[in-house]
C-alpha cells in the first residue's frame, strides 16, 4: 500500500498528496546531483579535494584553492547543470503536452532554429579577411532569438484549427530536418574560421563559460522555472485528452501555446550559453518517469535533477578522459542519448 502524506501549504490554501516511497527516491536523484556538483569541482588539471571544494565555494581555505575553484570551474559547473535543468524539464512538458515519448527540443527544431542562428551570425557579421566584424559576446542572444523563433513557427506552422499533438510532432522534424541542412550549407560556403566556431557550439560545451553568462542565464532560467511550476499542475489534466481536459474549463489551445513559448525560452535560455547539448531533454524526462511516474509534481524536479547530473557528469568525462584534450560535453550527452533514441523507435507499444 503507497504511504501517502498530506502537505499543506500558504495558509492550507496549497495542498497535495505525496508518495513517501517516491519522494525518497527523487530526494536521492538531486543527492546524486549535488555529489556530481561538488565532485567537478575537484577534477581538472590538478586534483582538490572535495572538502577543499566546499571550503572554497565559501570562501575559505588557501588563495590558490578559491582561485581555481570560484574563479575558473565553478561558472562552468554552475552553467553546465543549469543548461541541464533546463533542457531537462523543457524535455518533459514537451512530452507531456505532446503525449510523445520522442519529443524533445532537438526532436522538434528548437536546438536547430538556435544552431542555424548562430552560424548565420557568424557568417553575416564575417568580413571579407574572415574576422567577425562585431563582439562574438552577441553571438548568445543570436542562439536565444533562434531557438525561441523557430518554437514560435513551428506553433504556427502547425496550426490547423488548433495543434494536435501528431501534427506538432511532424512539423517540428521538418523544420529541424531543414535547418540542419541550412546550417552545413552555411557552414560550408561561409568563412573558414566558421566552421570550427559553429561546430563547437553545435556540438555543446561549457568550457568557455564565465561568471557574466552565469549571471545572465542563472535569473533567467529560474524565472522560466517558477512560472512552468504553476502551469504544469494544469498539464496533468491534459493525459485524459482534450476533450476532457476542455470540459474542465481549460483553454487546451493557448495553453500549449503558453507551453510551447516557455519550454523554446527555457531551451534558448540554456543552448545561449552552451550550445545544443542533445539528447538531455529525451533521456533525462524518460529516467525521471521510470523512478516517479508520470505526476508533473515530482517528474520536472527529477527530471531537472538527472538532467543536471547528466551534463555535469558529461563535462567531467569530457576534460578528464582524454586528458589534456578537451572532448565537449556534447559528445558524451550524445553518446548515450543516441542508442537511447534508438531504443525508443524500435520498442513495441505496451497495448
Amino acid at each position: 500500500m503507497k504511504k501517502l502524506k498530506s502537505i499543506r501549504l500558504f495558509n492550507q490554501s496549497v495542498s497535495f498528496l505525496v508518495d513517501l516511497h517516491i519522494a525518497k527516491r527523487a530526494a536521492f536523484i538531486c543527492f546524486l546531483a549535488v555529489m556530481a556538483f561538488l565532485l567537478s569541482g575537484s577534477f581538472g588539471e590538478s586534483f582538490i579535494s572535495p572538502i577543499r571544494v566546499i571550503q572554497a565555494i565559501f570562501g575559505y581555505g588557501d588563495d590558490y584553492t578559491q582561485l581555481v575553484i570560484n574563479d575558473f570551474r565553478l561558472p562552468r559547473i554552475i552553467v553546465a547543470a543549469f543548461a541541464g535543468i533546463a533542457l531537462a524539464v523543457a524535455g518533459a512538458v514537451l512530452q507531456g503536452m505532446i503525449k510523445n515519448p520522442l519529443a524533445s527540443p532537438d526532436i522538434i527544431g528548437i536546438s536547430a532554429g538556435g544552431g542555424a542562428a548562430v552560424v548565420g551570425f557568424l557568417a553575416l557579421f564575417s568580413d571579407l579577411n574572415h574576422s567577425l566584424t562585431v563582439s562574438i559576446q552577441w553571438m548568445p542572444l543570436a542562439g536565444f532569438v533562434g531557438a525561441t523563433l523557430v518554437g514560435l513557427v513551428v506553433y504556427l506552422l502547425a496550426w490547423k484549427d488548433g495543434v494536435t499533438p501528431s501534427r506538432l510532432v511532424l512539423i517540428g522534424l521538418g523544420v529541424s530536418i531543414f535547418l540542419q541542412a541550412l546550417t552545413t550549407l552555411l557552414m560550408i560556403i561561409g568563412p573558414i574560421h566558421l566552421a570550427a566556431e559553429a561546430q563547437k557550439w553545435i556540438i555543446g560545451s561549457v568550457r568557455t563559460a564565465e561568471w557574466h553568462e552565469v549571471q545572465i542565464m542563472v535569473p533567467v532560467i529560474i524565472s522560466l522555472l517558477i512560472v512552468l511550476s504553476f502551469l504544469v499542475r494544469h498539464l496533468n489534466v491534459q493525459d485524459f485528452g482534450d476533450e476532457t481536459a476542455t470540459s474542465l474549463g481549460q483553454s487546451v489551445q493557448k495553453f500549449r501555446f503558453t507551453l510551447i513559448i516557455l519550454c523554446s525560452s527555457l531551451v534558448a535560455s540554456a543552448i545561449a550559453f552552451t550550445g545544443a547539448i542533445g539528447f538531455v531533454g529525451l533521456i533525462a524526462p524518460h529516467i525521471a518517469r521510470r523512478l516517479v511516474g508520470s505526476a508533473f509534481g515530482l517528474l520536472l524536479p527529477t527530471s531537472a535533477a538527472i538532467g543536471a547530473f547528466l551534463v555535469v557528469v558529461a563535462d567531467i568525462i569530457g576534460r578528464t578522459a582524454f586528458n589534456p584534450l578537451e572532448v565537449p560535453a556534447g559528445v558524451f550527452t550524445a553518446a548515450i542519448g543516441a542508442p537511447y533514441f534508438i531504443y525508443l523507435l524500435l520498442k513495441k507499444p505496451k497495448h
